[in-house]
């Protein structure tokens, strides 16, 4: 991530004429998680029932934030930025990667709302997250079972958990642009955002002038069911250019060789190491074992900067050197433990896709076969068999058809919304372009010249006649050859 400070002047110094709005804001600064990058913001608070049937009962107070157009002659519709997760927070999410909307923050305002049960929105965070300490095995069902029940317990003190879900969290964004003053909107997603986008403009058309999404997921199909198999394919198909490039194969041979090695050790004996921990320097006594081999390769394919490494820290495990390995698993403990509100999750993907899946006995055996088997499948039922369903609408996961330009962004080797799912969701926008940038992963919005092909899409509200032609130069990182980088 590159450091962002956006400094974008109010409306009032500016001099033009802002909405009429309904909600107080105040100057405010967004912060990445790891505190480092800062947006200067506009911020305010707007209360909205927590169960819409009952106005009198508990209230949330959504936070929202607005990031003033720079120009003095702004447009009128404001891009509203949605976080993925589900359970990440907008405006932490946008102070990460504020860099990529600065050709559109120019004369368009940014429109940040924590969605009901993150960041700033009562939040519905669990004790210790999903985090499985570094001695831990793969969860055992009852863990699993008892580790959700004291989530539970702990939310019931300030929230309801089943009205946390897509349905409620679309009407409060209508309700934020209201409040706010905007007459038409602009609308980024990524990866769950894209959710979230579609279904408000399902329920809201008329208020969409435009569309992007990144990290498609298509409303028909219920997330998660098949992500183990997408995440083996992603990797075999990073493993496989690696043995296809010439310096690479000359460096490590075959790759799935080695992945296979590592595999077949640590499924046979789990590695006892000490590393130094990668955030603060410190020594750490851990325990590498399949299930933390699964989570390096899972999150390493999201990007390319950490596929790139795979080749050669497994190489180097093969020759059993595993402190590579062990530091890429405390690195995404370290950074991905606290990203999403826990609470907020379960409820959207127990009330949204764990009760639509149809696995069958052929993709079970086929999930067996893969890094992370069928353990994300049966952790997924395991807590949504005990976890609140909230409000679903009848039309959730029904095709969505509509006129809005949508430009759908994807990786090639994404391995969780891979390139077929934006397909699938281009057959209803007849004014759609879907571009792949091949060999990268999970999220285009930081690739190199993306944002000139967003702006450019923007401006225009139209797919047609836009430039994509950078996307052919892109390349990914080349593969580590040695710890000092790739080769010349």
């Amino acid at each position: 991530m590159l450091l962002a400070l956006a400094l974008a002047p109010s409306a009032a110094v500016a001099g033009r004429a802002a909405p009429a709005r309904r909600l107080a804001l105040a100057p405010c600064t967004l912060r990445s998680s790891d505190a480092l990058q800062l947006v200067k913001a506009e911020c305010g608070r707007l209360p909205v029932a927590e169960n819409p049937a009952d106005p009198r009962g508990r209230q949330i107070r959504l936070a929202v934030a607005v990031v003033p157009a720079v120009s003095t002659v702004a447009r009128p519709d404001p891009l509203f930025v949605l976080a993925g997760g589900p359970g990440e927070a907008a405006g932490t999410f946008y102070a990460s990667v504020a860099s990529a909307f600065a050709l559109i923050h120019r004369d368009r305002d940014i429109v940040l709302v924590d969605q009901r049960g993150t960041g700033g929105s009562n939040a519905l965070t669990c004790p210790h997250g999903h985090a499985r300490g570094t001695d831990a095995g793969p969860p055992t069902s009852a863990e699993i079972a008892r580790q959700a029940e004291q989530c539970l317990a702990h939310l019931r003190t300030h929230a309801h958990v089943r009205y946390y879900t897509t349905d409620l969290a679309v009407d409060d964004l209508d309700r934020v642009r209201a409040a706010l003053g905007y007459r038409q909107i602009d609308l980024y997603g990524s990866s769950y955002g894209t959710v979230v986008a579609q279904e408000y403009l399902r329920r809201f058309p008329a208020r969409v002038r435009s569309m992007i999404l990144d990290g498609v997921v298509p409303p028909q199909l219920p997330i998660g069911a098949m992500s183990a198999i997408s995440a083996q394919q992603a990797l075999e198909r990073i493993l496989a250019a690696c043995a296809a490039a010439a310096s690479c194969r000359a460096r490590f041979g075959d790759p799935l060789r080695d992945y296979a090695q590592v595999s077949a050790a640590l499924a046979a004996h789990p590695v006892a190491l000490t590393v130094s921990d990668p955030t603060r320097g410190t020594p750490v006594r851990m325990r590498l074992t399949s299930y933390q081999f699964g989570q390096v390769l899972r999150l390493a394919s999201y990007t390319p900067a950490l596929a790139a490494l795979l080749p050669l820290d497994l190489h180097a495990a093969t020759d059993g050197n595993y402190a590579p390995l062990a530091g890429q698993f405390l690195l995404i403990d370290r950074l991905y433990s606290g990203a999403v509100a826990v609470g907020m999750n379960n409820t959207v993907v127990c009330s949204e896709d764990v009760p639509f899946y149809r696995v069958t006995a052929a993709q079970r055996t086929e999930m067996r076969s893969t890094f992370l088997g069928t353990a994300p499948l049966r952790e997924l039922q395991t807590v949504c068999a005990l976890w609140p369903k909230g409000p679903v609408g009848v039309a959730f996961h029904a095709p969505l058809h509509s006129d809005v330009p949508v430009l759908l962004l994807s990786g090639g080797d994404d391995p969780i919304t891979p390139p077929r799912y934006a397909a699938e969701a281009a057959r209803g926008y007849p004014n759609s372009l879907s571009v792949v940038v091949p060999r990268f992963g999970h999220g285009q919005l930081l690739d190199p010249c993306m944002d000139r092909i967003m702006a450019q899409f923007i401006v225009r509200a139209s797919v047609a006649g836009l430039d994509t032609g950078c996307i052919q130069a892109l390349q990914p990182m080349p593969f580590f050859l040695t710890l000092n980088g790739p080769g010349p």
